[in-house]
């Protein structure tokens, strides 16, 4: 088994060179933020992800969680390592520092979040979703409840949960039952079943803190009647010491395909006449609400996506290097050499490095127009950036988590048929790998709203902006009179001209023929997050090009390696899904439903 290693080198170029990490020191609030503080942080983060996160995968994946009458146990080592995590103040990085958090930039919190989701996805998960409930609570929750609430959370003292799916009602959340009952002091009485609650109990923390959509009497149909309410594990007393149990209570967890280590609740509450929970906000503004923590949960899933490709990689990268398997294809040494030199495994190994990196940039840039929508002093330059930041959120879900699908695919493939035996590990991530293209938000959820509210209801303009700063590129990359930069501008500009045809269709039939549209979206979706993609890494490339003669020659030649491979063997997909999206609407909606 491989010891993940935290590639600080590379993500500390894309935080500088893509995300711009030392514009956004210079923010307000970030004063005391320095470029050797920040790679002070990656240093211990990657320690912390390789000594401790990273053992407890394997045991995760292996013993599960263990569910008795409510009460559920986590693997060996899960809860020690949870409470060394919070000791040292990893749980609570990210948080404002109003709530006792570090308050660094998203762009730092960005970096350290994916060693933890690539040394374990399902430890990871629990300081995902508290940290989500945090964002929400601390939005849009009384003063009152955030002084109740968030310290202990921020702290990771309690952890928190989001509730909205029921048995009847995934995607579809204008379908909740959920019923909420004013008790006649404020509270209210809450009644129903959550499925598929992630960390929705454990022995961890010594309080969870539950977000549950439900409706209240008098709540109109469908999404407009959904209120958002806190519903704690264990009451909290005025003192902020725990009070009796709440009523509700974990009544099973699910047995999946993956991410064995987090425990998948089905929690039902108001078995004994109602859990007490507060309203959060204003009634019926639930959904409302809870997308503050459904948008900052998107960014972390496609995060996800990322870690699980780089730890795929590493554990491929290094049974490559070791196994000695068969004769290398034109090579007449005689010596018995590692199977990385076959052509083959290496083409796979530069697919999901090249992947893996053009991820990390999406999401590390994306991490710097949050940071610069939330701080910059300039309002154009704020609103510039929130519209960036909102066009390709639903990229850095979606793209980075399909991608991740191939990836792990491969990373079980390096391995041949020692891939297929669990003991060597590769199928863990594969397997880990499924649920992220589902959760929060499937891929179809996520291109329906790029398509939509991102791109067609607006007219196409941040799209079309996009593709301009794109083409200012493709024009720089052919001025330096490279080669290699011609030949990743040549790639930028197929890569343009695909996603301008595609998005001139679906502006052109979204509101006349809707299901054509759709039937195009996850295409759509692809196709700009590899023209995105390859915008990054060619921008990368040029950065690299210059740098040849310095210390980390060898680091700037990979850089170099990786764009080119992209553009030649990544870019060229985009001409297909182009073609998907602007000719093949009407076979995807042919076929007769009796026919199927």
């Amino acid at each position: 088994m491989s010891t993940y290693v935290a590639p600080v080198k590379d993500m500390l170029f894309a935080m500088n060179e893509l995300a711009g990490l030392q514009e956004i020191t210079t923010l307000p609030g970030n004063e005391e933020v320095s470029l050797d503080l920040v790679e002070a942080i990656l240093d211990e983060a990657g320690k912390f992800a390789s000594e401790v996160v990273d053992p407890l995968n394997p045991v995760g994946d292996k013993q599960g969680n263990k569910w008795k009458d409510g009460v559920v146990t986590t693997a060996d080592g899960f809860k020690e390592a949870y409470a060394s995590f919070c000791e040292t103040g990893w749980n609570g990085m990210p948080a404002s520092t109003e709530f006792g958090g570090q308050g660094l930039p998203v762009t730092v919190s960005t970096a350290v979040l994916e060693m933890w989701k690539s040394a374990s996805i399902s430890f990871s998960l629990c300081q995902m979703l508290t940290l989500g409930a945090v964002e929400a609570i601390a939005h849009h929750a009384s003063d009152e409840l955030k002084a109740t609430y968030l310290p202990n959370m921020v702290s990771g003292k309690w952890t928190g949960t989001m509730n909205l799916t029921e048995p009847q009602a995934g995607s579809d959340l204008a379908a909740i039952r959920s019923k909420a009952e004013p008790r006649g002091d404020g509270s209210y009485a809450i009644s129903g079943t959550k499925i598929f609650i992630t960390w929705g109990e454990h022995d961890m923390a010594e309080n969870i803190i539950h977000l549950v959509l439900a409706r209240l009497p008098d709540a109109p149909p469908g999404v407009k009647g959904i209120s958002l309410f806190i519903a704690p594990k264990f009451l909290v007393n005025a003192d902020g010491s725990l009070g009796e149990r709440n009523d509700l209570i974990c009544a099973s967890i699910e047995h999946k395909m993956g991410i064995h280590g987090s425990a998948t609740a089905v929690m039902s509450f108001g078995d004994k006449g109602g859990a007490i929970g507060y309203l959060v906000g204003e009634p019926n503004r639930g959904l409302e609400y809870m997308f503050t923590m459904m948008n900052h949960a998107r960014l972390n899933v496609g995060l996800e996506g990322v870690g699980v490709s780089e730890r795929s990689y590493q554990h491929a990268l290094a049974y490559a290097r070791e196994r000695i398997q068969g004769k290398i294809i034109g090579d007449k040494s005689g010596e018995k050499k590692p199977i990385l030199h076959h052509p083959d495994v290496r083409r796979m190994l530069m697919d999901m490095k090249s992947r893996t990196e053009a991820g990390r940039a999406i999401a590390y840039y994306v991490a710097g127009c949050m940071d610069r929508a939330k701080s910059h002093p300039d309002a154009d330059v704020r609103a510039a950036n929130q519209r960036r930041l909102e066009l390709l959120t639903p990229v850095v879900k979606g793209w980075c988590t399909e991608n991740a699908q191939g990836i792990t695919w491969n990373g079980v493939q390096v391995h041949g048929g020692m891939g297929f035996i669990e003991e060597t590990g590769a199928a863990q991530y594969m397997r880990d790998a499924r649920i992220i293209t589902i959760y929060e938000g499937t891929t179809a959820i996520q291109a329906n709203d790029l398509i939509g509210r991102k791109t067609a209801k607006e007219g196409g303009k941040s799209m079309q902006q996009l593709l301009a700063d794109i083409a200012e590129t493709g024009t720089a990359l052919r001025n330096t009179g490279d080669a290699g930069m011609k030949d990743l501008a040549d790639a930028l500009g197929d890569g343009i001209a695909a996603l301008d045809e595609a998005t001139h269709w679906l502006l052109a039939n979204y509101d006349s023929n809707p299901q054509a549209a759709a039937a195009g979206s996850v295409p759509f979706l692809k196709l700009t997050g590899i023209v995105v993609g390859a915008w990054l890494m060619a921008r990368s490339a040029q950065i690299a090009a210059g740098r040849l003669d310095g210390a980390d020659a060898g680091f700037y030649k990979a850089k170099l390696a990786t764009a080119a491979y992209f553009a030649k063997h990544v870019v060229p997909e985009a001409n297909s899904y182009r073609d998907a999206i602007v000719n093949g609407a009407a076979e995807v909606l042919a076929l007769e439903e009796a026919l199927f």
